[in-house]
């Protein structure tokens, strides 16, 4: 099994593709009236109205929001430098800061943010390995 898409389901359509399309850039390959698919990535990324997986499916969990964060999305930059700078411009473009950069136990230079939902991803550089 590989994974080939990963979708987000969501309340809150127009305000999550927003931030995906305009604050983290993914571009829109295909769009329907509940549901967006980005492309660009190496795994499909879409975002769907949660009323609309209920409806098709009549799994009740779909009808139940999300809570805390169930997923994160990493994205790697080159430079702490690079980090930075993106972090600064993905909060003044509308994420929510969650953590500023900071060394990681886990050998990273990390820092977190949060979409509208809530979902809270991360930006990282990897720390120079001494060998």
């Amino acid at each position: 099994m590989q994974i080939n898409l990963i979708s987000l389901f969501t309340d809150q359509f127009a305000v999550m593709k927003h931030f995906y399309a305009s604050v983290l850039q993914f571009k829109i390959v295909e769009e329907l009236d509940s549901y967006v698919e980005f492309g660009g990535q190496p795994v499909r990324f879409a975002i769907c109205e949660r009323k609309i997986m209920q409806q098709v499916t009549g799994y009740p969990g779909y009808d139940q929001p999300a809570t805390g964060t169930p997923f994160e999305m990493a994205f790697e930059c080159s430079t702490h430098k690079e980090l930075e700078e993106r972090y600064k411009e993905l909060v003044a473009a509308g994420a929510k800061a969650v953590k500023s950069p900071a060394v990681m136990p886990w050998n990273q230079y990390t820092a977190f943010f949060a979409d509208p939902d809530g979902h809270v991803h991360e930006l990282f550089a990897r720390l120079a390995t001494k060998d």
